[in-house]
């Protein structure tokens, strides 16, 4: 990936919590190749994988700290030194908060307050966040923009609305100003099929390489705006050094494009040159039928402009597990 920013990062330091998983490695990466002085994980590897970060280790810019963000010590440690925040650890899911909200809540909410406030207190300049489109919950209207939605659908929708409430208090109140990146389906290597709350993206990925039917949830007609993640990387290094960012700001982070599920199979399907038909289950508890976003506001405040389309990130994607998912027997 080339440049995003005309900023010299060699003088700045980056604090990625949630830096091992599948978002904060690839954030971990960008700012490692950049030539940034130092870029920091925390991460208590629940989710993610020490894997994903096995090509850093030995990067004298490199640091890790195995911790979780609801300790507010290693929060306060973690932050010491940083000049910007790239908060990335949560409890993501929805089936999973459906299951589990108590725990949901515990990293998403305190877990997010812990670091906001570590963060705040440290000096650093700016933090940018991992918020959510589950934020627009039962709202119908489509494409989705920012200041418009609905009633949030499950535990996790609550939790990422509720971070977006305290980003903004803590705006108001003392002036430590942060943009919360409303990501939409991102996808892309390195993202675990594997697991009970998998991704879709993911999933079809690997039946599509093992050469296996495909589950689908619903009569696969739902729609999502897939996001590749260079598109997320992209919005969030232009997230810490946006001029235009002077107040707390929640923007959209997406392609802008709607994909049903079936027409996401057959897109994969075709790469592998499958013949498999999906298998078609019942809906989630506590999913929205369709989803699209309006990236305008990204585009004025940050400059965010997607440079790779779903077609071409799902091409990236599937090469990726083409090579790294064990041959079947």
């Amino acid at each position: 990936m080339t440049s995003l920013s005309t900023a010299n990062i060699s003088d700045k330091s980056f604090l990625i919590t949630g830096g091992a998983g599948f978002i904060g490695s690839h954030l971990v990466e960008y700012l490692i190749n950049a030539g940034a002085e130092k870029v920091r994980v925390l991460d208590n590897l629940a989710t993610g994988s020490a894997a994903n970060l096995k090509d850093f280790q030995h990067n004298s810019a490199f640091e890790f700290i195995e911790g979780d963000i609801r300790d507010m010590d290693i929060c306060k440690a973690s932050c010491e030194g940083i000049d910007f925040v790239s908060h990335q650890a949560a409890l993501g899911s929805v089936p999973r908060s459906v299951n589990d909200p108590v725990t949901t809540n515990a990293v998403n909410i305190s877990g997010f307050l812990n670091v906001l406030t570590a963060a705040k207190d440290s000096g650093v300049i700016r933090m940018v966040y991992a918020a959510s489109s589950s934020t627009y919950g039962d709202h119908p209207n489509l494409p989705k923009l920012e200041d418009t939605i609905g009633a949030p659908l499950s535990p996790y929708a609550v939790t990422k609305y509720v971070n977006e409430l305290y980003a903004d208090v803590f705006s108001r109140l003392y002036n430590f100003h942060t943009v919360g990146l409303r990501y939409f389906n991102v996808f892309g290597p390195r993202q675990n099929p594997s697991g009970p709350y998998a991704a879709v993206i993911p999933l079809f990925m690997q039946s599509a390489v093992e050469d296996l039917q495909p589950t689908i949830n619903g009569d696969g007609e739902t729609s999502r705006d897939f996001t590749y993640i260079d598109n997320v990387v992209q919005a969030n290094v232009k997230s810490f050094f946006s001029e235009s960012v002077q107040q707390h700001e929640v923007v959209n982070i997406a392609y802008g494009q709607k994909t049903t599920l079936n027409a996401l199979w057959n897109s994969i399907a075709l790469l592998a040159g499958t013949n498999q038909v999906p298998l078609y289950g019942p809906e989630r508890k506590g999913d929205v039928k369709h989803s699209l976003a309006s990236i305008a506001k990204a585009a004025a405040l940050i400059n965010y402009e997607p440079t790779v389309s779903v077609e071409a990130g799902l091409e990236r994607t599937f090469d990726w597990f083409k090579k790294n998912t064990p041959a079947v027997s």
